[in-house]
């Protein structure tokens, strides 16, 4: 059941859940890090969604490696988190930010990555003595 949902839908749970619950904005810090050159790295709640995003990305790619019934359901699913991604970011001003915009291109990728890694490794599998 696990291997079936996308993991971008967490995150894009996740920027639900602070939005509606928390009411926290994405510009919140979160900690700054003083670097060697001096510079202070200032990270913010967008900038965490963000990297987790990137994070799960690299793991779904790596679950669209597999064929199977459950790797077409994920590409299903994540086809449908795209979808409701991209009509909030649309229609929900709350969602109308850079952070989420973000997150809706990292749900395209997921599904254009997806369908593309899948194709590539089931010709691969089923390829005909040559």
């Amino acid at each position: 059941m696990f291997r079936t949902l996308p993991m971008m839908a967490l995150v894009i749970i996740a920027y639900n859940i602070i939005v509606y619950l928390t009411g926290l904005s994405m510009d919140t810090q979160v900690t700054t890090i003083s670097l060697i050159s001096g510079a202070i790295w200032t990270i913010d709640v967008g900038d965490v969604i963000v990297f987790c995003g990137l994070l799960l990305l690299f793991f779904e790619l790596v679950g669209s490696t597999q064929t199977g019934a459950s790797t077409i359901i994920n590409h299903a699913l994540s086809m449908l988190v795209l979808l409701v991604a991209l009509v909030q970011f649309i229609v929900l001003p709350e969602f109308g930010t850079s952070t989420f915009f973000a997150l809706v291109i990292l749900a395209l990728f997921d599904v254009v990555a997806g369908f593309t890694v899948t194709i590539t490794a089931a010709r691969r599998d089923f390829t005909v003595g040559e």
